[in-house]
């Protein structure tokens, strides 16, 4: 087990390991327990009940908070001619088609966080599997980054709509916002954030969807939320 820094011991112990909280009490003690310089995000993760080795029961899609991240998305759009020029006028940070798929093939270059693509450029954008697979960067329909309607894809991402994708282990983690957002505007993103997470529950896994909930900021330890303050499924 990794060692923990003087810090995060002191901050553990406002914490009991023992409770679990309501979402209320977690994003107060959330603020408390963090001991960045800058401010820093608070982050949901998420123990789900499903068979990660099964394909029929993993979970990729996205979720919109109302709030925001209180973070800059970098967002960059695989379009040609016209619909480039419309992506950028979105808010899109990069946008164009054989340019920008050199680049990231011949350079490894991946300075962005979103990248949507519209249908017909999937047959190119395809041959970037090996450098934006691995770094969950490449466009997917059911994250909603591959679209015809590139504008509101754009916008919707920029405004706060987050891919939320299961890990080897059952594990889905998506950011609530930022350390110095209002309480009220954490709670909010974290309600609503997780209503939509309950709403992709596969229909073949059995059980509790969500096993285990911890909100945690990035760095400071984890606030274990009650499970019953969310939609039982």
């Amino acid at each position: 087990m990794m060692a923990r820094g003087k810090k995060y011991l002191e901050a553990k112990k406002n914490i009991d390991a023992e409770k679990t909280y309501s979402i209320e009490e977690a994003v107060d003690l959330v603020k408390k327990v963090s001991y960045t310089k800058f401010d820093g995000t608070v982050e949901i993760h998420v123990q789900l009940g499903i068979d990660s080795k099964k394909s029929d029961q993993n979970v990729r899609n996205t979720v919109s908070l109302p709030h925001g991240t209180g973070k800059d998305v970098k967002v960059l759009v695989f379009a040609e001619g016209d619909l480039a020029e419309k992506a950028k006028e979105a808010g899109a940070d990069f946008a164009g088609d054989d340019e920008l798929i050199e680049k990231i093939n011949n350079q490894n270059w991946s300075d962005f966080d979103i990248a949507i693509a519209t249908p017909n450029m999937m047959k190119k954008v395809g041959k970037l599997g090996r450098v934006l697979g691995p770094k969950g960067l490449m466009p997917s329909p059911k994250a909603g980054t591959v679209t015809e309607d590139i504008e509101k894809a754009v916008k919707e991402f920029k405004a706060g709509k987050v891919e939320v994708r299961n890990d080897k282990s059952g594990n889905v983690h998506f950011p609530a916002g930022k350390v110095s957002f209002d309480n009220s505007k954490l709670v909010e993103n974290i309600k609503s954030g997780m209503e939509q997470l309950s709403k992709l529950k596969p229909q073949t896994t059995k059980g509790k969807f969500f096993k285990k909930v911890v909100v945690a900021p990035t760095m400071g330890p984890g606030v274990r939320l009650d499970i019953n303050e969310f939609p039982v499924v």
